[in-house]
């Protein structure tokens, strides 16, 4: 009778819902720039702020210290809805960016107001990564949701690519003076002025998308899309029990966790990585940007693919992570050029950098759709709540090696490969299954 009454429901979307997934991919695309903004112009902010090595990993780590409160972020959005956990969230990134921002003299207290505003920013993380197919399923019809969640998941790396593009491009590189004997006093305050400037550009773009948010961003459309949007869900303590408990769920956890935490920590570092083999800051940066922009437009397209044509998701995601598996080990047999004579150049870097990027960033989306598929009737956030936290535990342990073991990069280059590789075996011992999809095609007709 239920299903019955639910059924007239399935086709009600609304035009607003474009907006809402513009705002709510905006706060991500936000809180990717900020996360990124020193690994880029870590020679630079070294000089500028006297950050160590030491710092400069730190300053990324709060990325995945971030996700501490990971579970929190996933009740009240289970609770209280999107508009609560959204503003709750862009509220901390204003904060942090306005923290970075604070005019000290003082450069130990400067530092520390610095890291204060970075693990701010992280607190936000768990809502911009985990919310997107939450935000699909409430607001868009299963021919869209995939396509939605791709745009809402993958404009946080966005952000993070364009830090990318916009550090190395407005604040100047110390190396640019090396002709000099001694970098001299105004170069040091030419480089923080900039380095400023973008502090304060990136606090205005997060206070202006958090007085969108505050303006206009509903929980949720008056009447739900689909019979999934409208069907009861798990309660918080059941949906644990039922995850924990799902061998097949644990799976693919894995499969999605270990290599694209060991990808978010290497790309948040690879200046860091890159400067060994001579590759300028600069390089390094456009590396990176077009790894993450390559990954977000094929992500879309894939995730488009996905709409079109329904329950290939383990073949997307197996032709993706072969893909990542060669790529990562063309990019780690080139930097051991003593060892394997493999040319390194920086056409052979790009190419393989951007490939790895491609690959990994686009199989985020169809990753969250495929967890959503699979333990249904779990609710949305829930579900890749525990997969981002797990993925960012793997992040965090690789960056807690990397403040110990920062002099030489190569184990760190041979992680990559290693996690595709294990991910792809995991992928291909999946047995697949669409229940969310099941429900809305036949209870709907």
């Amino acid at each position: 009778v239920t299903v019955g009454r639910l059924a007239p429901l399935s086709g009600r979307v609304y035009g607003r819902r474009w907006l809402v997934l513009l705002l709510f991919s905006l706060l991500g695309f936000a809180q990717g720039l900020v996360w990124n903004s020193w690994g880029p112009i870590q020679n630079s902010a070294r000089l500028a702020f006297g950050f160590s090595g030491w710092d400069i990993a730190l300053l990324v780590f709060w990325g995945p210290i971030g996700f501490a409160p990971c579970f929190f972020f996933m009740w009240l959005m289970d609770k209280k809805g999107l508009r609560v956990t959204v503003l709750l969230t862009s509220s901390l990134m204003v904060l942090g960016a306005g923290l970075r921002c604070v005019p000290v003299s003082d450069l130990e207290i400067r530092k520390k107001l610095i890291h204060g505003g970075q693990l701010l920013n992280g607190l936000a993380g768990p809502t911009v990564m985990n919310a997107a197919p939450f935000l699909s399923t409430t607001w868009f019809s299963p021919d869209e949701r995939a396509t939605a969640t791709a745009i809402a998941s993958l404009l946080n790396y966005l952000g993070a690519a364009g830090a990318f593009l916009v550090g190395p491009l407005v604040v100047p590189s110390p190396n640019g003076s090396s002709h000099l004997l001694l970098v001299s006093q105004s170069n040091t305050e030419h480089i923080k002025d900039r380095i400023e400037a973008v502090l304060y550009a990136e606090f205005g773009m997060v206070s202006l998308i958090f007085s969108a948010a505050l303006a206009y961003f509903p929980s949720r459309p008056p009447f739900p899309p689909s019979v999934a949007a409208a069907s009861q869900r798990l309660s918080y303590r059941r949906s644990f029990c039922r995850l924990l408990s799902n061998f097949r769920f644990l799976m693919i956890a894995l499969a999605y966790a270990i290599p694209l935490g060991v990808f978010s920590g290497w790309s948040g570092v690879l200046d860091l990585i890159l400067t060994p083999v001579h590759v300028s800051q600069v390089d390094a940066g456009w590396i990176g940007f077009w790894s993450i922009v390559g990954g977000c437009v094929v992500g879309i397209a894939m995730a488009r693919f996905a709409d079109f044509i329904r329950g290939m998701l383990k073949f997307i995601l197996l032709l993706l992570l072969s893909g990542a598996t060669l790529a990562s080990t063309w990019f780690t047999l080139t930097c051991l050029t003593s060892v394997t004579h493999l040319p390194l150049t920086t056409a052979t870097l790009y190419t393989s950098c951007i490939l790895l990027g491609i690959f990994l960033n686009s199989s985020v989306p169809i990753f969250f759709e495929l967890f959503v598929e699979t333990v249904y009737p779990v609710p949305e956030g829930i579900t890749c709540g525990v997969v981002t936290f797990l993925s960012n535990v793997f992040m965090g342990v690789l960056l807690f090696f990397l403040t110990f073991y920062h002099t030489e990069f190569s184990w760190f280059n041979w992680c990559l490969p290693g996690s595709c590789l294990l991910s792809l075996l995991l992928i291909l011992c999946f047995r697949e299954s669409y229940d969310r999809l099941y429900l809305d095609v036949v209870v709907s007709v």
